[in-house]
């Protein structure tokens, strides 16, 4: 089987493109939440603490996530100091890592035209960059998945030495799930047992695979922390571990039960524009399976070549739909639960796209362009409209947002809207060309570019200046002011960021639960309350003596005592604008 070096200019291109999609203020950013507060901070009493086995969030148990990518934010803590930026970091270099990775497999087997192709991609959609710019586990999830998939693969059909290439399967598995638990080695063996089921190649996996030499590997890497958590907490652990994988499998959490269909428009919206080439891509898979079978059913023919070309895409096709069922059985469903199939949908997006730039005649091709135009004209207007929208429900955001009413989208959205309806008509002139074709990837690739530019630096700086940044800077003041002996208590907004500025842990008691208030209140000591200013009336009698410290767009931080430390601009943090302005 024929390989292909990669080329340095298109390994530079990805590097510098990569990274400015990822990195581009990548910390400028008040942390999301909850997940990326609940994780920043995870990280960052593990820093504190130097205990790198027991995750804690605000000085609690956590096993939600395993400690992965807790140690990966130590590592960045430790690098970068304690901020959005470290916190982050991990999430970003893994989805480089992700870019790089695939280009190199791919460019391997099929070429560096192909290769770029998939690479580009893979970073290009909405859901890879995402993830790559938040503090979870998705991105790292992401790596080690395709890691351990691309191992499978080259172990199993590369000659000679290449068959080394298989311990990548085991140690990417060990990796995912002490990541993400029993989905990092449920997305591998999913789709490596579908691979050998339609292949019927269990005897070559048997000779080449190491099963049993792997999986000790395996256990030998993710195993040990498993057991040192079972042997320091037992049931605390066991328990609450059950509920937050099998749990979460079989009954909804957090209210995140949508329906059965969820996962469709997540792919089609998450993986856009290249969606538009996915039913196309994995109905080419199909039909040459298809094919392979008839064929070897008739002629008694002894296997297909092992590395064949076309297996490949039936790889993905099963890696895109294996994955895509076992996500859509869990009763809890995300957005990027389903992260681990993109770099397969990739592979096949790019697989036919080449085809079509080869045979114009290639099936499903104009109807892809037309899918990916028709999408896109759904998009611009749905940018256009998500000002109206925001004022429509914004009355249903105070909650969170308490300036939501007073909020404005500004221009991002238009200008967004503006790129993609020019966009979508030079892909409708080039790409149903047959002889400028090639050009419409381009197009197509540098409008979400753009698109996303557009969103970090025209609407995002606004929505954190107004909606995410003002707990976050009153906690960080808190906590400047509180010794460890000090009591900070969030009232009516239960944010996990707050802990991870405040540097200490936090007393959250929900808006409904005032008997729990006056408990903490009745506490002696100094006490300082974080809460949104609409709820301000609803605090009980034990409150009286608190003091206005500071203010920030819709949150006020009481007191029983002065503040001996301002933090910067202090003294403006009680404007309230009567319209805000998006950036």
């Amino acid at each position: 089987m024929e390989r292909t070096s990669p080329q340095p200019i298109q390994l530079l291109l990805l590097l510098l493109l990569s990274g400015l999609l990822f990195f581009t203020g990548l910390g400028s950013m008040g942390l999301t939440d909850r997940d990326e507060g609940r994780n920043a901070e995870a990280g960052r009493e593990m820093f504190a603490s130097g205990d790198f086995v027991t995750p804690t969030f605000n000085g609690e148990l956590r096993v939600a996530k395993p400690v992965f990518v807790y140690w990966l934010m130590t590592m960045s803590y430790h690098a970068f100091g304690v901020s959005e930026f470290a916190a982050r970091a991990p999430s970003a270099l893994f989805g480089v890592g992700l870019i790089v990775m695939h280009y190199l497999f791919l460019t391997r087997l099929r070429g560096p035209t192909v290769g770029l192709f998939g690479a580009l991609m893979l970073l290009l959609n909405i859901e890879v960059l995402a993830l790559g710019r938040m503090a979870i586990t998705d991105s790292v999830l992401i790596f080690s998945t395709t890691l351990s998939l691309y191992g499978f693969w080259l172990g199993l059909h590369e000659p000679g030495r290449g068959r080394h290439w298989i311990w990548a399967f085991y140690a990417g598995m060990a990796i995912a799930t002490l990541t993400k638990g029993p989905v990092g080695f449920a997305v591998p063996l999913i789709t490596g047992l579908l691979y050998l089921a339609a292949t019927r190649q269990w005897l070559i996996f048997w000779q080449r695979g190491a099963p049993i030499a792997g999986t000790l590997l395996f256990l030998l890497l993710a195993g040990p922390w498993y057991v040192a958590m079972f042997l320091l907490h037992g049931d605390a652990y066991s328990s609450q571990a059950k509920v937050h994988t099998v749990g979460r499998f079989l009954a909804p959490m957090e209210g995140h039960g949508v329906g059965w269909w969820f996962y469709f428009p997540v792919l089609l919206l998450g993986f856009y524009p290249w969606s538009a080439f996915l039913p196309a891509g994995l109905y080419r898979a199909y039909q040459s399976w298809r094919e392979w079978r008839l064929m070897k059913n008739r002629a008694h023919a002894l296997e297909t070549p092992p590395g064949s070309g076309r297996e490949l895409d039936w790889f993905a096709g099963l890696w895109v739909v294996g994955v895509f069922i076992f996500f859509s059985l869990s009763s809890t469903r995300l957005p990027h639960y389903i992260g681990p199939l993109f770099p397969a949908c990739a592979i096949l997006a790019a697989s036919f796209w080449a085809q079509g730039l080869k045979d114009s005649s290639t099936r499903g091709l104009r109807g892809s362009v037309h899918f990916m135009m028709g999408i896109g004209y759904l998009l611009a207007i749905g940018f256009a409209c998500a000002p109206w929208l925001f004022i429509k429900f914004s009355g249903k955001m105070v909650k969170e947002f308490p300036l939501a009413t007073q909020f404005d989208l500004g221009i991002g959205p238009y200008v967004g809207a503006t790129i993609i309806v020019v966009a979508m008509g030079l892909i409708g002139y080039l790409g149903l060309n047959d002889n400028r074709r090639g050009m419409a990837f381009g197009v197509a690739g540098g409008a979400l570019a753009s698109v996303f530019l557009v969103a970090i630096l025209l609407v995002v700086p606004g929505l954190n200046r107004y909606a995410i940044a003002p707990p976050q800077e009153l906690a960080y003041a808190a906590g400047l002011n509180l010794n460890p002996t000090d009591q900070l208590i969030a009232f009516g907004s239960t944010r996990p960021s707050m802990a991870f500025y405040a540097r200490r842990t936090v007393t959250f008691i929900p808006a409904n639960e005032i008997d729990r208030l006056r408990t903490a209140l009745r506490k002696e000591g100094r006490t300082m309350i974080l809460l949104p200013e609409y709820v301000q009336d609803a605090l009980p009698e034990e409150a009286v003596g608190f003091q206005p410290i500071l203010k920030r767009y819709g949150y006020v931080l009481l007191g029983n005592q002065p503040m001996v430390t301002a933090p910067p601009d202090a003294e403006a943090a009680s404007a309230t604008p009567s319209k805000i302005l998006g950036h």
